[in-house]
């Protein structure tokens, strides 16, 4: 089944189509990555060894970073990096409203608080603009998201800072290990990028993620952090074929990735070249599918490499449940993607966040829907999603105008958060 136009002579979902469960993702891994797993478990060094290592330069070379260090997660990755650039109690971090949690919750660990900033209404990320309007005396960093696979303008956020380098820019570049922003990848530009490998990033290894810096001193801060603030790791701990002492330096956390994970890595990003050209192709047919629908998408810049991590749809606030119960009700797992962080009761209630507050945020958060994309998705599975949002969601769409936030001040929709940073 190759024709993705949609048309029918009855509007059952069914007709001349068979019965399809798409998943919303499924993991590639095979026999690669359970051979890799293999050769860790035959060794005596299962965490800290050269497997690690090895990923670490590998990600290092792909990256064009000198730096590269493997954590055991996103969010332990950020944390690492935010204590060895100094951010703490008494501090401020610009990030943006549309956001997974993660995002702003690290900043909360280290004891330093989320400034909230709502996102451009096209691409829906970071932009400068907003970033000069929040600084502060007491602004210490800055998190921009490269949301689904599109990065920010990293250069442009660097000069909105106005030459202050008490000023640290960390990439939350979960979603984007292999896009770029005019030939610069993540990283590139910026003091510190973090990449995520939970379950259903673009590489993979369940859970997982990595610190890139070009700073030297600063990687090396963030490897005695990683590993509880010690002075060396187990394999140091025995280097020599003798014992040696180690030492405790200053307070870490335990975020270093196992030999056993990051073996799951190399063959992913040997191949992300054609993995990505996959996402890419099916992103593609996606957006000539829905071109000329009532759906609303995030624009795409002609200057960036897009990761394609996710393909979000909107729906005017107050129809998106409703799509998402008759998309599920269709075979058609989907998930959102995100609602506003600083709307959620956390922070509503430590902070009285509201949703005029972020408007583009409030509005996208609110009718967003995030719609299966993974190099595994068949032609007939495709065609499967795209009939049922044309057959299922758009008839529910209104043609009158959107709620704006004022108008429904006290009555988010309470409909899930969708699969997290990692």
């Amino acid at each position: 089944m190759q024709d993705v136009s949609g048309s029918c002579r009855t509007t059952t979902l069914t007709c001349g189509y068979p019965e399809l469960k798409v998943d919303f993702y499924r993991h590639s891994l095979g026999q690669a990555e359970v051979a890799a797993i293999a050769q860790v478990i035959a060794s005596p060094i299962l965490t800290n060894g050269r497997v690690g290592e090895r990923v670490e330069r590998q990600i290092a070379a792909f990256l064009s970073c000198p730096n590269a260090l493997l954590t055991n997660s996103w969010s332990n990755g950020a944390v690492t990096a935010l204590r060895a650039l100094g951010v703490g109690p008494g501090d401020e971090v610009i990030v943006p409203a549309l956001t997974f949690v993660a995002t702003a919750n690290v900043v909360e660990w280290v004891g330093a608080r989320p400034v909230f900033v709502d996102v451009a209404p096209d691409t829906l990320l970071m932009a400068p603009r907003h970033v000069a309007a929040a600084l502060t005396p007491r602004t210490r960093a800055v998190i921009p998201v490269h949301l689904y696979g599109q990065m920010c303008d990293v250069a442009g956020i660097r000069e909105a800072l106005h030459g202050r380098a008490d000023i640290a820019i960390v990439e939350d570049a979960a979603h984007c290990f292999e896009g770029d922003f005019r030939g610069q990848r993540p990283g590139a530009l910026s003091d510190v990028a973090v990449f995520s490998f939970y379950a259903t990033k673009n590489v993979t290894c369940g859970e997982g993620g990595a610190i890139v810096t070009r700073h030297d001193d600063l990687a090396e801060r963030m490897r005695r952090i990683r590993h509880q603030g010690m002075t060396a790791g187990a394999k140091d701990r025995f280097a020599g074929g003798a014992y040696n002492h180690w030492d405790m330096t200053e307070l870490g956390l335990k975020s270093n990735l196992s030999d056993l994970l990051a073996a799951l890595l190399p063959a992913q990003i040997d191949a992300i070249d054609t993995t990505h050209s996959r996402r890419r192709g099916l992103a593609q047919t996606y957006r000539d599918a829905f071109a000329d629908g009532p759906l609303r998408l995030p624009s795409w810049e002609p200057d960036r490499r897009h990761a394609h991590h996710l393909f979000p749809i909107h729906t005017p606030p107050g129809t998106r449940d409703a799509a998402i119960h008759a998309l599920e009700q269709a075979g058609v797992s989907v998930t959102v993607n995100y609602r506003p962080a600083p709307l959620l009761t956390y922070y509503r209630e430590r902070y009285g966040f509201r949703p005029e507050t972020f408007p583009v945020s409030w509005d996208w958060g609110a009718g967003t829907l995030s719609l299966p994309l993974f190099p595994g998705l068949t032609p007939d599975e495709q065609a499967w999603v795209i009939r049922a949002v044309r057959e299922t969601v758009y008839p529910l769409i209104p043609r009158t105008p959107a709620l704006r936030p004022a108008d429904v001040q006290e009555s988010l929709p309470l409909d899930g958060g969708g699969l997290g940073w990692g």
